[in-house]
Order: C-alpha cells, then structure tokens, then sequence
C-alpha cells in the first residue's frame, strides 16, 4: 500500500512539474516582451535586406512588415475567440 501512495505522489508530482512548464510556456507565448522582441528583430531584419536591394527609406519602409506583425497579434486573440466559440 506504501508503494502505491509513494507512486501516486511520484505522480502527481511529475503531473505538477508538467503543469508549471505548460503555465510558463503559455505565459511566454502571450508576452509583451516577446511580442516586442520579435517585432524588433523584424524592423532590424526587413531594414538590413531593404539597405541590402538598395531601397530607398529603407528605415521608414521596414515599418511597413514591423506594423504588420502588430496587427496581427492584436488581432488574433479576437479571431481565437471566436474561433473557440464556433468548434463548441
């Protein structure tokens, strides 16, 4: 009987460790410093390859792809949502 309580715990524990990491990885994904990250690693990119074509403004024009990937999050939640609602 010992063992099988000592196994459950063992359990339960893992069960907890899995938990706090999904908690963290979610915690990650909805971020603001991470949306921050990737959107100035995106004006940094798109502004290298646009110097890189010779464009011209080519710091102006890589707020073009920046504001796109803004939007995007900003809107996805919304879409989520109603995304969830419909597959109930």
């Amino acid at each position: 009987m010992d063992d099988k309580i000592r196994q459950l715990e063992k359990e339960i524990e893992a069960i907890k460790e899995r938990n706090a990491r999904v908690e963290a990885g979610k915690a990650w994904e909805t971020s603001g410093f991470r949306i921050f990250l990737i959107a100035a690693i995106t004006y940094v990119v798109a502004a290298l390859v646009l110097y890189l074509i010779g464009a011209k403004n080519f710091l102006l024009s890589a707020l073009v792809p920046t504001a796109g990937f803004l939007l995007s999050v900003q809107t996805l939640p919304i879409v989520k949502k109603w995304w969830i609602g419909r597959r109930k």
